[in-house]
């Protein structure tokens, strides 16, 4: 078994790693982007709203189509779109163009967002789940420390355009991938057609679900502080710290780092001490981690150093909690794993890109308005979870393949 979870685990993780990829590598560029088109951050800044926005929404759309027809063709069109999007990218005129290119970009990435999800739920439950989840996430682990001093490599050799054509090659390999590595994971007889109703029906029962519900928002506000960091970090560490592209590159990956590390350490650390505890504890930690970068950027000593340290304490604690909100999010149903999936990551996407859209206009060129929107997003994500918490929802304890 142990075998067989690793592999399912390196080819999602390839897989999913293609949305973080594509929004990780061109992170260093985004200044030199600006540059080159005559345009303003903010304006640069809504290539990263527009594409989660497009993740979201899309997901909505692939995890139906994947309950339906399997999840191998989902994740097929999903990389030639990407692809097509990719090459608009490369051949951006303008930022309008430029921004169109990265929503279909978006768009495609979505399916490799939300199918891998659904496979998970389709092979195991429980803490055989989140091991696998948590597996999956050190393999795009790989994305944030190597995209962006890939993207600053590349920036060394051909500008930011380059960086598109590489995302198209990725985009190939990925497909290479789907097409041999990955199996059907879900049987004729499972599968769910496309109409309204049964969405629609769906889509009742899980926007009733106080569980579902409550851990999809509690992840939505972890990826959302998650997205605000990715939007707003090149130009403040780049333009407030004066760090180049390189350096800038290695900072994003060491605060990118203990969230990936400590997501290896949730399903050892469910099973020691329970799930419903440590997601608890590891909330508290997050919003307190947060609260003392806020308070020490108000106070003026928010150094450099002072910030990546809580940024790396804070993504720790919520690289505890974003495997098990993936899984118990799930638990109770999985027999529309694919619509649960979709309706909870178009939930999250949404949340994160409006964050990002309200923050980008308060951009001042300090760290301030990041850090306080992170902060912010630690605190819902704390109150929410306590709230479904003390529900009592727990994981099954039975693993099954």
């Amino acid at each position: 078994m142990h075998s067989s979870l690793f592999r399912t685990a390196l080819v999602l993780g390839l897989l999913s790693a293609i949305g973080p990829f594509s929004i990780d590598m061109y992170l260093p560029a985004l200044p030199q982007i600006a540059e080159g088109l005559g345009v303003t951050e903010t304006d640069v800044q809504m290539t990263i709203t527009l594409y989660f926005l497009a993740f979201g929404v899309s997901q909505f759309l692939w995890g139906p189509m994947a309950d339906a027809y399997g999840r191998k063709l989902p994740l097929i069109l999903g990389i030639l779109i990407f692809a097509v999007g990719a090459v608009g990218c490369a051949l951006a005129p303008t930022i309008g163009w430029l921004v169109a290119a990265r929503f279909v970009q978006g768009i495609g990435g979505a399916a490799v967002g939300v199918v891998p999800r659904a496979i998970v739920r389709d092979r195991y439950t429980g803490l055989e789940a989140t091991r696998l989840m948590a597996m999956v996430m050190l393999v795009i682990s790989v994305s944030p420390m190597l995209a962006p001093l890939a993207g600053s490599l590349v920036l060394q050799f051909g500008g930011w355009r380059l960086v598109f054509v590489v995302l198209l090659l990725v985009a190939a390999m990925s497909l290479l991938v789907t097409l041999f590595a990955l199996p059907e994971t879900l049987a004729r007889k499972d599968r769910v057609p496309v109409n309204l109703r049964s969405m629609a029906s769906g889509c009742r029962r899980l926007l009733g679900s106080v569980g579902f519900m409550g851990l999809t928002m509690v992840g939505a506000f972890g990826f959302g502080s998650f997205f605000v960091f990715i939007a707003s970090a090149s130009f403040v560490y780049t333009e407030t710290f004066g760090l180049s592209p390189t350096q800038f590159s290695l900072a994003f990956a060491l605060n990118a780092l203990g969230f990936f590390a400590a997501s290896q350490a949730a399903a050892p650390l469910g099973f020691r001490f329970g799930m419903v505890r440590m997601m608890r504890i590891a909330l508290w930690g997050f919003a307190a981690a947060t609260v003392a970068m806020l308070v020490l950027t108000l106070a003026g000593t928010g150094t450099l150093p002072v910030l990546m340290a809580c940024l790396f304490v804070g993504n720790a604690f919520l690289g505890l909690v974003m495997p098990v909100t993936f899984v118990m999010a799930l638990e109770e149903h999985g027999d529309i794993a694919g619509l649960a999936s979709s309706l909870g990551g178009t939930l999250q996407m949404v949340t994160g890109s409006v964050l990002v859209a309200a923050t980008a206009p308060f951009f001042d060129g300090t760290a301030l308005p990041m850090v306080a929107t992170i902060c912010f997003c630690a605190i819902a994500a704390l109150v929410i979870g306590l709230g479904v918490l003390r529900r009592g929802i727990q994981l099954a304890p039975a693993a099954a393949e």
